[in-house]
């Protein structure tokens, strides 16, 4: 199995484009390693390839990654698995329009919150869309099996009140041929007793970390309101995902989904390397893992 970490950023991207943070204006003067939103891409057998997410980067995303790039039968990308309905997470749908049999898998609420969507992307040519929580999980082109596994019950901040426990989704790719696992949890907001069980199986984990101390808020403009606390696990501190991942020493495990104020986006910080000195990675956008 290949997976390629197209964009590791939370949204907005790093750097943002309103932020004057002192790590933004870094990625700005070249100090620090611009990345581009969080979503990634799959394949067990380097010809058929399903995207994690789809990022509003998207195209300069796919345009950097060779093994993406279309031939005379038309583009590897087969479909998408989304692992919630936030904006940065879906709207780079709306850059895959006109490819004909696409197919969407998705939790049913997330799948509900894009209806008002699907008619403008499949205006040129029709798209397939799926529960990915059906029963017994799902097969896709390459020889990979899936299962979903809900991690919350947080709705997206433009549909306030949708309660539903799979807001927020895992996924599980068994590669059939190699037996690699891959877990893909890019948003997380409390580490469970199931996620330990899913962990437990898995050749590689790639995992929240937007946060990287409790209470942490990013470094972004946020306007008359002023800065907020995202809802993600933090990675460091007792209560921490790295202090869980202790637990699970088999897998190999990086980080992702990156907010422009975490300190783990400057390899000259202490938290950098905390995190990489307990053997977890902080890859950056591009980076290829085999399974």
């Amino acid at each position: 199995m290949r997976v390629v970490l197209l964009g590791t950023a939370a949204g907005g991207g790093f750097p943002r484009w309103n932020c004057a943070c002192a790590q933004c204006s870094a990625a700005r003067d070249g100090r620090l390693a611009a990345r581009t939103q969080e979503c990634a891409a799959v394949s067990g057998n380097g010809r058929d390839w399903w995207l994690l997410n789809a990022s509003p980067d998207i195209r300069t995303q796919l345009n950097a990654t060779p093994a993406l790039t279309p031939g005379l039968g038309g583009t590897p990308v087969r479909g998408a698995l989304l692992t919630d309905a936030e904006a940065h997470h879906v709207m780079g749908l709306t850059g895959l329009y006109g490819v004909p049999g696409l197919k969407v898998y998705a939790a049913p609420p997330v799948l509900s919150a894009l209806s008002p969507l699907r008619p403008l992307l499949e205006r040129h040519a029709p798209w397939m869309w799926a529960d990915s929580f059906a029963e017994g999980g799902f097969v896709l082109a390459g020889g990979l099996v899936v299962s979903a596994h809900a991690l919350g019950s947080r709705a997206p901040g433009y549909l306030p009140g949708a309660a539903d426990d799979r807001w927020v989704t895992a996924y599980r790719v068994e590669d059939l041929a190699s037996g690699g696992v891959l877990v893909y949890a890019p948003g997380l907001g409390e580490w469970t007793p199931a996620l330990d069980d899913l962990l437990a199986g898995a050749t590689c984990v790639v995992l929240d970390g937007t946060l990287c101390a409790a209470g942490a808020a990013d470094g972004s403009v946020r306007g008359p309101r002023g800065r907020r606390t995202s809802w993600h696990l933090p990675v460091l501190g007792p209560d921490g995902s790295l202090a869980a991942l202790a637990r699970h020493p088999r897998p190999r495990v990086v980080y992702t989904h990156f907010d422009s104020g975490n300190p783990l986006l400057d390899p000259a910080t202490d938290a950098y390397a905390s995190v990489t000195g307990a053997g977890v990675g902080i890859p950056s956008d591009g980076t290829e893992l085999r399974l």
